[in-house]
């Protein structure tokens, strides 16, 4: 397995396939870097080079008591970065991976940044603060939390099977392939490192990495996402970041990256291309 190991002591796996312009990957809670693989094998048969990693405590990643924050997920993605000595890369996150790009941004900036993109992402703030009263209460996030000290596992069955990928909305037909990937992904997590990724993704404020975004960016939303609601997300990142552009997928849920996988790698495609 290819991986290397951050200033901390810490083990990071990551993928990389391909040769030509680096695109990097960041992925969502509870996953892993597998949950790109329709992207990936995709745009790599494009003649682009793909790289994602698994995060801290997710995936093949070694599992820290410490360091489940998002300055460190940031921090780590640089630290990759440098280990390859990637130039004129494009950096896409997903859910909790745009939160990471996002902050990636704000604490580094975009020296070896060509373009960026945000689907279905958590920025600027999925919180509900009296500063943003379109976020969730934080009784959403007290409840993931108590559901995964009871039993992640059905947790994570009930989230792939219902919200996530909108399997719990009318005429939807549930596939038991993504329901069962998504629950083996999370279980490859850390308990202790999932749980803290709870506080991360839905506590952190992006609003002033997305201030320093200078460069093209893409924003990508699905209008039916139940875990990260688009007006709170998605439709308030692309009016923080300078010229975003925005993608609304209509009727697509959260986990687009699958139920939507060939309108997204043609959009991010032609998003690379331009």
């Amino acid at each position: 397995m290819s991986t290397f190991t951050t200033r901390d002591g810490t083990e990071i796996y990551y993928k990389d396939w391909g040769s030509g312009q680096p695109i990097v990957f960041s992925h969502g809670w509870p996953l892993n870097s597998d949950s790109w693989e329709a992207q990936m094998i995709f745009l790599a048969s494009k003649g682009y080079r793909v790289i994602a990693h698994d995060r801290r405590g997710h995936g093949r990643s070694s599992q820290p008591w410490s360091g489940n924050e998002m300055d460190t997920y940031a921090d780590d993605l640089a630290q990759l970065i440098e280990h390859l000595d990637l130039r004129n890369a494009v950096l896409f996150g997903f859910s909790t991976g745009g939160g990471e790009v996002a902050r990636y941004i704000g604490r580094h900036g975009t020296a070896r940044v060509a373009k960026a993109g945000l689907i279905s992402a958590v920025p600027p703030l999925m919180l509900r603060t009296a500063a943003n009263p379109g976020g969730l209460p934080i009784e959403v996030f007290d409840g993931l939390r108590e559901a995964s000290l009871a039993d992640r596992s059905q947790l994570y069955k009930d989230v792939a099977s219902g919200p996530f990928f909108g399997f719990n909305l009318p005429g939807a037909t549930p596939s038991q392939g993504m329901i069962d990937w998504f629950w083996m992904q999370g279980m490859l997590a850390g308990h202790k490192n999932t749980y803290d990724c709870i506080k991360a993704f839905s506590e952190t404020d992006f609003t002033e990495d997305l201030q320093r975004f200078d460069v093209p960016t893409l924003v990508v939303h699905g209008d039916a996402d139940q875990i990260v609601p688009i007006e709170a997300a998605g439709i308030a990142s692309a009016k923080l970041v300078k010229d975003a552009k925005l993608l609304v997928y209509p009727g697509a849920p959260h986990g687009l990256t699958d139920t939507h996988k060939d309108q997204l790698n043609a959009d991010l495609l032609a998003f690379v291309e331009a």
